[in-house]
């Protein structure tokens, strides 16, 4: 075996094992339950799976056809840039408007944190924590600490 067939065959086993971790990647999108998991499983997973092939490629190229390419280098870049940053996004924005939220040790379906099994109280909830955070949000942004010291206030009564 010369050196070619060495990197093409680490290659191949870069790419299918990025290939692997698409796989997984799209099968737990598919199977978690809420928008937090689902998040992970498509930033993290897939990010690794998207590194995994286009580093195979890049040395792949690079060691038998004898091109340097700098594209792939950007986007393997620019994805890890790019991914976390978006992921982190999407989570805070579910967080901030009361999504739902997977709790394991419950046991009846469509409960969540608000912890009650109507689904209709649970939108109702779920307003009102988002506007609770909005207010909270605004008072950190104007640095109103009255009105933050409210906030804190009630947020004591409702958790009891």
């Amino acid at each position: 075996m010369n050196l070619n067939e060495i990197v093409s065959l680490i290659a191949a086993i870069s790419i299918l094992f990025g290939s692997i971790s698409a796989l997984i990647s799209a099968v737990g999108i598919v199977r978690f339950r809420d928008t937090f998991l689902r998040s992970h499983a498509a930033t993290k997973s897939s990010t690794l799976s998207v590194l995994l092939t286009l580093t195979g490629v890049f040395f792949y190229f690079l060691f038998t056809e004898g091109y340097f390419s700098v594209r792939t280098l950007l986007t393997i870049l620019f994805l890890y840039l790019t991914s976390p940053v978006a992921g982190h996004m999407i989570i805070r924005a579910a967080y901030n408007s009361g999504s739902y939220m997977y709790m394991k040790e419950f046991t009846k379906k469509g409960t969540s944190l608000n912890y009650k099994y109507d689904r209709d109280e649970t939108k109702k909830d779920r307003r009102k924590r988002a506007a609770k955070r909005q207010v909270m949000n605004e008072a950190f942004a104007k640095n109103d600490k009255e009105a933050f010291s409210k906030y804190n206030q009630v947020m004591k009564k409702d958790d009891k």
